[in-house]
């Protein structure tokens, strides 16, 4: 194979309970982690070296650097292989949807296909993050620990989802710095068979970095009334750190309406209507 691409689509915590901290600082987190059909786009070409273009309509900031968690993703093969790797950026850099990961996870497939290697060892693929197990599962997934423990979960009945981030910078840790207590009670069983039941449950789960990074950037709260206010959403809340919110809907009508009114009303927010994978 001389060429290969791969699809990072945008992770979505739609709960993320914060429970405890471990002596080495990691978070201990309990999430119900979802994908959307909208997402970055990755494109290998095999070649002497490693090396990384960034393009696309939210290209501006992304390092094309060392810092870039592609790179770091490809370096883990080690050091004899190389590839041009060109990256598309859709989704907000640092918005909260796992933008870096997902890139990183998508990177580690296809530069696999296109090296026809193995996948490295689960442990130096954590090294990169806590979300790096989650993005390579890439379905509806519980996700705990400091994000190495995966557990599957009942059929989702179909969501749309409206994402709208105002383009603020809410710094990670940062928020997590502001929780006033981190050992908070984990996610209730999963619980569900349609649309109604599974907004029950959802409504009953939390995310503990909502009020933190409120603090922090106000603008999510606006972000949240606007969401509430449009028909047919029913529930809205903040993905991981922030900033991006996401409003939940049963029908792509309600959704695309929403994200058009809100889109329309705010030009310089980014919105998006998708549905979950």
């Amino acid at each position: 194979m001389t060429s290969a691409s791969a699809f990072a689509p945008a992770k979505i915590n739609l709960a993320l309970h914060v429970t405890g901290r471990r002596d080495d600082g990691y978070h201990l987190l309990d999430s119900l982690v979802v994908f959307a059909d909208i997402g970055d786009r990755l494109h290998f070409a095999l070649a002497d070296r490693v090396s990384l273009k960034v393009m696309g309509p939210r290209a501006a900031g992304v390092p094309e650097g060392p810092d870039n968690l592609v790179l770091q993703a490809a370096q883990l093969f080690g050091p004899d292989l190389g590839a041009e790797i060109v990256l598309e950026k859709h989704l907000p850099n640092a918005a909260g949807i796992g933008g870096g990961s997902a890139d990183a996870a998508a990177a580690l497939q296809g530069l696999a296909a296109l090296w026809d290697r193995p996948l490295p060892k689960m442990s130096d693929i954590v090294s990169l993050g806590a979300d790096m197990p989650v993005c390579l599962a890439g379905c509806p997934t519980r996700m705990g620990g400091i994000g190495d423990e995966l557990e599957g979960v009942p059929p989702l009945p179909r969501l749309w989802l409206v994402l709208v981030n105002p383009g603020v910078a809410v710094p990670t840790g940062s928020v997590f710095h502001g929780l006033k207590t981190v050992n908070n009670p984990g996610l209730s069983d999963p619980n569900w068979h349609d649309f109604p039941s599974f907004i029950r449950w959802l409504c009953d789960q939390r995310n503990d970095l909502e009020t933190p990074a409120l603090a922090l950037a106000p603008e999510i709260g606006t972000v949240l009334d606007r969401l509430n206010a449009r028909p047919g959403c029913a529930l809205a809340r903040m993905s991981g750190s922030g900033a991006t919110c996401f409003g939940l809907f049963e029908t792509e009508p309600a959704a695309r309406e929403a994200a058009h009114a809100i889109g329309t009303a705010y030009p310089g927010w980014w919105v998006r209507a998708t549905p979950v994978l």
